[in-house]
């Protein structure tokens, strides 16, 4: 696995590593250690502190302590053909495994049903993620090629994904962009965060649907894919996601943010028809706009 640096943070690079992989920092440092780790070709110490371009290789699957076992775990299947899955993914369901949630994931249930032979070991036919509390829209590659060109399609901006998101407090205006550089928090990697240190770029568009007593019905349009970014973006401007864990405001209950990938539309990556897809909220989400509309 190679990495690029992009932005010079100054970060000792067992810290970067950890972040950047989600790892433990006591794994990256075995790794360094064991020599597994190159720096522009070069063996380092733990302490060394990353810069822009350096390119950074790690020769280690990183997959060997996880034993990925196929579940019979329901999934809402949107779409099917021979290269792809849309899958409509409900919120509470982790996408693939990782510390703390080895079992009971979406490649898990994937697993089970189909032969995907695209992707790594722990992430295979994973393009991009939902967080675990987002519901909705979510594509899978089936295989190397799709696998391919989706990731490309995905990083120049040709796949159109929407959210719906109900937020705290009343938004104003009727459209908005948020132009903010996110990266790893410093104080909490658990979280991510508006920084310039270690932010890579990150742009949210968003549309007011419907304005309630004390929160906001909002369209968001992904044009950058960061991990949080909507939840981060959201807070940064002091509305976030309602029922946030993890940036709301106040304690949140059991099913987390209310976030929905509501529709993606692209063009078939072999065929190069357009496909596009919309679903429905859950009816946790649903249940919250009728009684914020009942409060009226």
């Amino acid at each position: 696995m190679k990495l690029e640096v992009e932005i010079e943070n100054k970060l000792r690079i067992d810290s970067y590593l950890s972040d950047e992989l989600d790892l433990s920092r006591s794994k990256i440092q075995k790794l360094i250690k064991d020599e597994l780790v190159l720096v522009n070709g070069k063996v380092i110490s733990s302490n060394y502190k990353v810069k822009t371009g350096d390119i950074i290789e790690v020769n280690d699957d990183l997959d060997y302590e996880i034993n990925v076992e196929p579940e019979d775990i329901p999934i809402d299947i949107v779409y099917e053909d021979d290269d792809l899955l849309v899958i409509n993914k409900e919120s509470g369901m982790v996408v693939h495994p990782a510390p703390g949630h080895y079992t009971g994931t979406l490649v898990n249930a994937l697993l089970y049903r189909f032969n995907l032979t695209s992707g790594d070991k722990i992430r295979p036919g994973i393009v991009h993620r939902l967080d675990k509390d987002t519901s909705g829209l979510m594509l899978v590659a089936k295989n190397d090629f799709t696998h391919e060109k989706l990731s490309e399609m995905i990083s120049k901006k040709e796949v159109d994904r929407h959210y719906l998101a109900i937020v705290d407090g009343v938004i104003t205006h009727d459209t908005g962009t948020i132009d903010a550089p996110i990266g790893r928090d410093l104080n909490n990697r658990q979280k991510m965060a508006v920084t310039d240190i270690n932010g890579k770029e990150s742009i949210t568009n968003f549309k007011v649907l419907e304005r309630f007593n004390n929160n906001t019905l909002l369209e968001c349009i992904l044009e950058t894919g960061r991990t949080h970014q909507i939840r981060v973006h959201l807070a940064y401007i002091n509305y976030p996601v309602n029922n946030d864990p993890l940036y709301g405001r106040g304690k949140a209950t059991p099913f987390g943010q209310m976030l929905h990938s509501k529709s993606i539309k692209f063009n078939h990556p072999r065929t190069g028809k357009e496909l596009s897809f919309e679903v429905e909220p859950p009816k946790e989400f649903l249940e919250k706009l009728e009684s914020l509309r009942n409060e009226m």
